[in-house]
């Protein structure tokens, strides 16, 4: 049972006014520097702001209607309201609560987690091992089922398993494959071995070695090629071969806490390389150095790309 956080419903107030004026857009300097005097003013206000910032990460995805309140209402007195009661029902105990109610496969519950920006290895016996990227969560059952609730695994399996997703099975009598669940749809990358794909209300197909596909409730994606990102989140790395700069750092923005802004004037820039993703710092570092762009650092936790004046 998550405890109440030591923070006062006044102090909650001012970090959900916050929250909500930095997702608005970049603050203004004389923003800044009053966001900065209160975060550093006290002890009490850098609580309130570590724990709102892991109630935000937490809500995406979440069916809850507390959770469509504080994302998606359209008047901010509602949000307000709604980020306020969750901040002050506890970390995930409102979230957790609506995905009880409302969505079976729950993150938050899970068998095994792994936070953002870090990854985890799991021994599945018999040979079998199962990793997880940045923010990804599964509940490994008897008889070698495993359901991807958010995120992305790589799965090295040396017997038979099947993995569920939002979007359909996945089985295999012995395999290496990526599976990453997104929003919409999932999409699978196959190394080594045969996997057999059957999305809910379709027909199976089979994927075979250096294939991947995506498939979801608009269809099933035409069968690919792996690409040059491919499961190189396992050896750490983020890897691009002419990649929108856009596209980029949303891949990025998975390994980072807060908000990382692609300005549109930039975003159809290309970027090709191989970039270490326990330093997602330097990586921005480089892009200054690569390409015509600045990056903003208004907070740790609101970066923006922009072009070079």
């Amino acid at each position: 049972m998550n405890t109440p956080p030591d923070f006062s419903s006044r102090v909650a107030e001012q970090a959900v006014h916050w929250l909500l004026e930095m997702q608005q857009g970049p603050l203004d300097p004389r923003q800044q520097l009053a966001w900065q005097q209160w975060h550093d003013g006290h002890s009490e206000h850098q609580r309130a702001w570590e724990h709102i910032q892991r109630v935000n990460q937490r809500l995406r995805g979440v069916s809850s209607p507390l959770a469509h309140a504080a994302l998606n209402a359209p008047k901010s007195g509602s949000r307000r309201q709604a980020l306020k009661l969750l901040l002050l029902l506890g970390a995930g105990s409102a979230v957790t609560w609506g995905m009880r109610e409302h969505n079976p496969l729950t993150p938050l519950l899970a068998d095994y987690r792994s936070p953002v920006g870090q990854r985890r290895k799991l021994a599945l016996g018999g040979g079998s091992q199962l990793q997880l990227n940045t923010a990804t969560a599964v509940d490994v059952q008897a008889g070698g089922l495993i359901r991807l609730l958010e995120g992305e695994i790589l799965l090295t399996a040396a017997q038979a398993f099947e993995v569920r997703t939002a979007q359909g099975l996945l089985k295999t009598q012995g395999a290496k494959m990526n599976v990453r669940q997104f929003a919409d749809r999932t999409q699978v990358a196959v190394f080594e071995g045969r996997v057999e794909l059957t999305p809910d209300g379709g027909s199976s197909l089979l994927l075979q070695s250096a294939q991947q596909m995506s498939f979801g409730p608009r269809g099933v994606g035409s069968t690919q090629s792996l690409d040059a990102n491919s499961g190189a989140w396992v050896d750490g790395m983020l890897v691009a071969a002419h990649m929108r700069l856009g596209d980029f750092l949303d891949e990025l923005g998975r390994y980072r806490r807060g908000q990382l802004h692609c300005d549109a004037k930039v975003a159809d820039l290309l970027i090709s390389g191989t970039y270490p993703l326990d330093d997602s710092e330097r990586i921005l570092d480089l892009l200054e150095i690569s390409l015509p762009v600045k990056v903003r650092r208004f907070t740790r936790y609101w970066v923006s790309v922009e072009a070079k004046a």
